[in-house]
């Protein structure tokens, strides 16, 4: 379906093109793997492309159930519900945040360096991935960045199953799948080429675009 990641964004760029060179947009990339998807994009619509770091808070000893997030801005979110059906203490939480705090600034650092983020207040952000499976971090992502107060979040990836891209419609003011296989089985499955996005990679394309823009 798609050669690598960047062929990918250039056709999901297609099906975004009503938000091409509009000052309010911009894409905010799911490091690592969303990142070339993401430069393409904003390549393609002429818009400023910046990174969406978010952390998924898990519950101790089930760390693959998310109790909340953090993200890129020092946004936190706590799912209260799940706080309080599983009584985890406040230490606990504590220590979970105090711990996924330190990796958000690490690699914000390693990709970032000295960048600051940019401002999506009363901007439509478009959050972009390589694909979405479970969709989990992107739902952390689309409740964390709420926390930001843009004017419109949209989640745009190249594949995704058909029924996570229905969940994340009710949480997302708009959602973009370009492909919904109906048998998914990974993400990878539908790219030719899905080696690992690198630290470097990330760097260079934040790097190139933002100079590009200048």
């Amino acid at each position: 379906m798609f050669q690598d990641r960047y062929d990918a964004g250039r056709q999901l760029a297609r099906k975004l093109e009503h938000y091409a060179a509009r000052e309010d947009v911009i894409i905010l990339a799911l490091p690592r793997g969303g990142v070339p998807v993401g430069y393409e994009v904003a390549n393609w619509l002429r818009v400023p492309l910046d990174l969406f770091l978010v952390r998924k808070l898990g519950v101790p000893g089930y760390e693959e159930l998310a109790m909340g997030a953090i993200a890129s801005g020092g946004v936190s979110v706590l799912n209260k519900d799940v706080i309080k059906e599983l009584n985890i203490t406040r230490q606990e939480i504590l220590k979970v945040v105090s711990d996924e705090v330190e990796e958000l600034k690490r690699r914000e650092l390693v990709y970032r360096g000295n960048r600051p983020p940019l401002s999506v207040r009363d901007k439509i952000a478009i959050l972009v991935d390589d694909g979405l499976a479970t969709g989990s971090t992107m739902r952390a992502a689309v409740m964390a960045l709420r926390r930001l107060e843009p004017a419109m979040i949209v989640v745009a990836v190249p594949v995704g199953a058909p029924d996570t891209c229905a969940k994340l419609e009710l949480e997302a003011d708009e959602v973009v799948c370009l492909h919904t296989p109906r048998q998914l089985r990974a993400v990878g499955h539908w790219y030719a080429d899905f080696g690992q996005t690198t630290d470097d990679e990330v760097q260079e394309l934040l790097t190139h675009h933002s100079a590009a823009a200048e």
